[in-house]
């Protein structure tokens, strides 16, 4: 029994030696891994003798598209069916239900292009305009449609954070553009972006982190024309940029509290139930009016309104015509007046000074003494005037 627990054992220890010894099997260097010549992420051009007997099964997609984009698609689809028929893919758009198919056939003989012509009726149905579509079917040119509408719940902060995306007059979009070397079209909750893999990883992490509220856009901008400069530089080609890269540190900036509106008291009963019109009616009489008075009413109002506007009107106009009031003249307060004024006193004062001495002796009026006085004094003041 031991002998048979060894050798069994033993089998067991030489199959797993046997499983770890094929691991790494095929990952060793290989002889073209270092050569300089060979890019190795160059797509070669397809040929079609490397597939003289076409497709086997028949592979075909479909997609919706918007209403709004039926017309559009209506005055395009023959470009679009001349560019897939030279690699042997039929298109067919079904206006009755707003979808667009297209299916490989027996002339195809590239296997990818089925894939390539699915992403241009995805593309097509994201508003991007034709001819920037159908340079997808280069086998150089990838496209990725990323989904914006669930990284933000509320609608306000979704439309200003695409917005950043846009920049004034569309400045920041085309920054990206050039950057990255890729094309992007912003349209509804989804971005569109063709070019290379390495330019569409990036622009989904830069569309990633702004709608995310991580990092703006333009900070993003800085990073990558950093980077080209960089590239630049042979000889910190196999350096760390790290320290050379600018770190931008999230600021939380205090918003104003928005006032709440103050809850009215609970009450368990309705509020009282308002008037209907023929309740009003009921109360003013005018519901067991007939139609004619009903009508002879209206019109009365219709007139007392009309001439009360007329009324105004009327007196608007009539103010540019109104005189300003002209200012009184003022007190002459010249040395002259002055003058007048204290000689009047003084005459009558004396004037009753001697009215009083002789009163006694004689029976004069004291007005006409006076009123005598005064003017016989403004006489000799004119006289001396005068001369």
């Amino acid at each position: 029994m031991k002998n048979l627990e060894e050798d069994e054992n033993g089998v067991e220890k030489e199959e797993l030696q046997k499983k770890e010894k094929r691991k790494g099997k095929h990952d060793k260097p290989k002889p073209w891994d270092d050569d300089p010549n060979i890019d190795h992420w160059k797509v070669e051009k397809f040929d079609p003798s490397w597939n003289e007997g076409g497709m086997l099964e028949v592979s075909s997609f479909s997609t919706l598209f918007p209403q709004y984009l039926e017309k559009y698609l209506q005055g395009i689809w023959p470009s679009v069916k001349s560019a897939l028929k030279q690699y042997g893919v039929a298109c067919e758009l079904n206006l009755v239900e707003g979808s667009m198919t297209v299916s490989t056939t027996r002339k195809t003989r590239d296997p990818y292009i089925i894939i390539k012509a699915r992403d241009l009726i995805k593309l097509l149905s994201r508003s991007v305009t034709a001819t920037q579509a159908i340079k997808i079917l280069d086998d150089e040119v990838q496209c990725d449609i990323i989904k914006i509408s669930g990284l933000v719940r509320n609608k306000e902060r979704f439309v200003k954070r695409r917005q950043h995306l846009l920049g004034p007059n569309s400045s920041t979009l085309k920054a990206l553009e050039i950057l990255t070397g890729c094309y992007i079209l912003v349209q509804g909750n989804t971005v569109a972006a063709m070019g290379s893999f390495k330019g569409l990883k990036q622009v989904r992490r830069i569309v990633e982190e702004c709608m995310l509220n991580k990092m703006h856009p333009v900070y993003n901008i800085k990073v990558l024309m950093m980077k080209k400069e960089l590239e630049k530089d042979p000889a910190l080609a196999q350096e760390n940029w790290d320290r050379f890269l600018p770190k931008f540190k999230k600021k939380n900036v205090k918003q104003k509290k928005v006032n709440a509106k103050q809850k009215k008291p609970y009450t368990p009963f309705p509020p009282p139930q308002q008037p209907s019109k023929i309740d009003i009616q009921l109360e003013t009489g005018e519901y067991f009016l007939s139609n004619k008075r009903k009508s002879a009413k209206i019109w009365q109002e219709k007139q007392e309104k009309q001439a009360e506007k007329t009324a105004e009107n009327k007196r608007k106009r009539e103010e540019a015509f109104i005189p300003p009031k002209e200012p009184v003249n003022p007190v002459d307060k010249s040395e002259d007046a002055n003058n007048n004024v204290t000689d009047i006193t003084m005459s009558i004062k004396k004037k009753t000074g001697k009215f009083g001495k002789r009163k006694s002796e004689e029976n004069i009026n004291a007005e006409s003494y006076i009123m005598g006085s005064s003017e016989q004094t403004s006489g000799k003041k004119s006289k001396k005037q005068r001369s």
